[in-house]
């Protein structure tokens, strides 16, 4: 037997006092608490409210209402994204013949002239007449109107659907109106998601807001585009998320930078090396490091140094 074992088991002739342990856990509890409440204070990350439709129609409603036409003509960002919203032919990204985005399918299909405009005007009390007129139309008729109404809006001074020139517009510009109307007074953020309960499922509200310029917008006033080195998606002027600077730093170099279907790519090259990690105790060689670089050696010294003797 060793001679550290054996002094292990001689009893302790040494000074005695009293030890609290509910004391000392009571004042840990109290002083990390008081730490972690105060930090949190200082370098917390901001509670930013919530963007709402109310939020946008009001602050910005030339966007409002250009997008809302976009939605009715299907050339928003949404309309052409692919899935899992809709099956837009060419929308996901690809590599070779590995096509990730379509796997899972069209597992929350939308509509957006009809979940985002249409829809929402239905639930009001008196849906605008107009909305009769777009549903009885071809598609034929209401890709002319929206692209008509489109090109004036971009047109007119600052976008203003007040300063567009007559034309054939079908019943775009009222439905339009009538949509803006209904965000402003607040009931279309409701409207928009069949009337979840609020905070539950903003998949339709927040999609209808990333169509927009104002939406994103905030997102460049804030810094959370990515477009900056070491960006991590966090409000304000705070890290973020540390254990993703991984993964969003490859979006900052070539040849990432400008590919078309970076997001895959991107992915892919995290799940190599996750899985390499996973496996580092089967990779020959480099299970070997420890052995080669033994800093565990030193650490340990004291250890190591007790066992040679």
């Amino acid at each position: 037997m060793s001679r550290g074992a054996d002094l292990d088991r001689q009893p302790w002739r040494g000074a005695v006092r009293e030890y609290d342990l509910v004391k000392e856990l009571v004042y840990a509890l109290v002083v990390v608490g008081v730490l972690t409440v105060g930090l949190a204070a200082v370098f917390g990350s901001p509670d930013e409210a919530p963007v709402t439709l109310k939020q946008w129609a009001t602050a910005a409603p030339s966007d409002f209402v250009a997008t809302a036409t976009a939605e009715l003509g299907g050339t928003s960002d949404t309309a052409g994204y692919g899935p899992p919203y809709n099956g837009t032919q060419g929308a996901s990204q690809t590599l070779g013949p590995l096509d990730l985005q379509s796997l899972s399918g069209v597992r929350l299909p939308i509509d957006t002239a009809r979940d985002f405009v249409v829809a929402p005007l239905e639930t009001l009390p008196q849906p605008p007449s107009e909305v009769s007129a777009w549903n009885a139309a071809t598609d034929t008729q209401r890709a002319d109107w929206t692209a008509a109404y489109a090109d004036a809006l971009s047109k007119a001074p600052d976008g203003d659907p007040s300063k567009v020139p007559s034309g054939d517009y079908g019943p775009v510009p009222a439905m339009d109106g009538a949509l803006l109307a209904m965000a402003r007074s607040g009931s279309l953020d409701a409207a928009l998601d069949g009337g979840a309960s609020p905070g539950l499922d903003r998949t339709r509200e927040v999609l209808f807001l990333g169509d927009g310029q104002y939406f994103q917008g905030l997102a460049e006033d804030q810094h959370l585009t990515g477009d900056q080195w070491g960006m991590m998606n966090e409000t304000g002027n705070y890290p973020g998320q540390s254990w993703l600077w991984l993964f969003s730093f490859w979006y900052q170099i070539p040849p990432f930078t400008g590919l078309a279907n970076a997001d895959l790519v991107i992915t892919l090259i995290m799940a190599v090396l996750t899985l390499a990690l996973m496996l580092v105790p089967f990779i020959p060689g480099v299970r070997s490091l420890p052995r080669i670089i033994p800093v565990h050696r030193l650490i340990w010294r004291d250890y190591y140094r007790r066992r040679r003797g």
